[in-house]
């Protein structure tokens, strides 16, 4: 079948664009969060492409006054790959790895209008591969870029528009990872199943620290890369990287999340640390992610489009559907011969099954 993609020069196989090689979990992303400077407004944006189960979604999500107020939506993707939309959800590419818009139309009272601007060229992280037994669970490429973002939202009739200054990050991947319904047909032998995931892009004044970990449940990384890199860097040089940062954190008694943590990154004159103080925890499922009715690439029909408002104050934090946070962050960063810099980010963290390291099990 012909679509629009197919008169752009980006084919990877002999095939149309439609078709994205075999495995039915082929998926394709866009990911895109934001902050006020003085943190009281965070907003998250989610986008997916599901080329054999032919569905996309899309979700925006902000946190006003205490309540994660998301608008969730999904359609049949028709094969169409071209069409960056569903229901009033919509992306504009305005200049490829450097500045793209959001738009929210009108729709349960939520409307928005935001604009990202890359603070440098986005770095490419380490391929993501992890198999579970003979069967491949992650194989995917990511992009990440911290961003200037301006524009406004809207909930409810109150219209808020972005402070100078107000930053955030978006990332694209695509690959292949669990999309859609879940497998019926468990691994052999059977196992305990486990993920451990944190992520940590930070925005500093004239910089970006970037840390990501996933790791099996005895504390062994098989993905990791810290990254730091000044403003306007472009896609060589001016950036230091490291497979070997640690962490040390101080888990929130009870629960899978943190209550502070140390970054500390190997450079040749020292060390690099961060210092995280988490102060705003951001729900995941608000946009789809580990949601029990907003499944990515899960099936709603021609279109669907529906609000969900989250009182944070009421969450449950120990609920499977509620372990995947975003916690808004201040953070300093701490460079050898320097004066420690603030700044703010996100501890994206996700932990799933054990993990001996926090005597999690």
């Amino acid at each position: 079948m012909l679509t629009k993609g197919d008169d752009f020069p980006i084919h990877q196989t002999p095939e149309p664009i439609a078709f994205s090689g075999t495995d039915r979990n082929f998926y394709d992303r866009y990911f895109f969060n934001g902050y006020q400077p003085d943190g009281t407004e965070f907003f998250a944006i989610g986008f997916g492409v599901y080329p054999h189960l032919n569905i996309a979604d899309a979700h925006f999500s902000v946190i006003r006054d205490g309540i994660e107020h998301c608008l969730h939506a999904s359609r049949v993707l028709n094969m169409e790959r071209m069409d960056i939309s569903a229901g009033p959800i919509r992306i504009e590419v305005v200049e490829p790895l450097k500045v793209l818009r959001v738009v929210v139309e009108a729709s349960h009272g939520i409307a928005a209008d935001l604009t990202f601007e890359g603070r440098t060229f986005p770095i490419e992280e380490p391929r993501f591969v992890y198999r579970n037994g003979p069967r491949a669970f992650m194989d995917y490429t990511r992009l990440t870029v911290n961003v200037r973002v301006s524009g406004w939202i809207e909930v409810d009739g109150v219209r808020r528009t972005l402070a100078p200054g107000s930053v955030g990050t978006r990332d694209r991947s695509w690959g292949v990872r669990p999309v859609g319904a879940p497998d019926p047909q468990p691994i052999v032998p059977n196992r305990i199943p486990s993920f451990f995931w944190q992520w940590t892009p930070l925005n500093f004044e004239d910089r970006s620290v970037f840390f990501h970990v996933n790791a099996d449940s005895e504390g062994e990384p098989w993905n990791t890369r810290a990254v730091i890199l000044p403003d306007g860097a472009g896609p060589s040089g001016g950036r230091h990287t490291s497979e070997a940062a640690m962490e040390d954190v101080v888990m929130i008694p009870g629960t899978r999340h943190i209550a502070s943590a140390t970054l500390s990154i190997p450079l040749a004159q020292g060390s690099a640390k961060v210092s995280f103080q988490p102060f705003l925890t951001f729900l995941m499922r608000g946009i789809g992610y580990g949601h029990p009715e907003w499944r990515h690439g899960g099936y709603k029909g021609e279109l669907a489009v529906d609000r969900e408002d989250i009182d944070l104050s009421k969450v449950n934090f120990l609920s499977p559907e509620n372990l995947h946070i975003q916690a808004l962050s201040h953070v300093t960063l701490t460079l050898p011969g320097e004066a420690p810099v603030r700044g703010m980010g996100v501890f994206e963290q996700l932990i799933l099954g054990p993990y001996r390291p926090y005597g999690l099990g």
